[in-house]
């Protein structure tokens, strides 16, 4: 798996935009209070769900694996003007 340059603050800006779209899609309503993890795993698993994106093969959904995935949805979900894609 190879890193993507900006991937820590491409995470940051899936798990924005993720809520969001779990929010509005009335699928969830997360608290302050949620983990990081917790956060991060449903987000993949809701997004698999809608089947936005791929799923990773059986015995590699960990975390760090998902973290990478979130993160390649967004940077193709970003317009090529976007800071985080510089």
């Amino acid at each position: 798996m190879k890193k993507l340059k900006n991937e820590k603050e491409l995470l940051k800006e899936a798990i924005r935009v993720g809520m969001i779209y779990a929010q509005k899609r009335g699928a969830a309503e997360f608290e302050k209070t949620d983990s990081h993890h917790l956060k991060i795993e449903y987000l993949y698993r809701l997004l698999v769900h809608d089947q936005m994106i791929q799923p990773l093969a059986k015995g590699q959904e960990d975390g760090p694996s998902m973290r990478h995935k979130l993160a390649i949805w967004i940077a193709k979900a970003l317009p090529d003007d976007h800071p985080l894609k510089q």
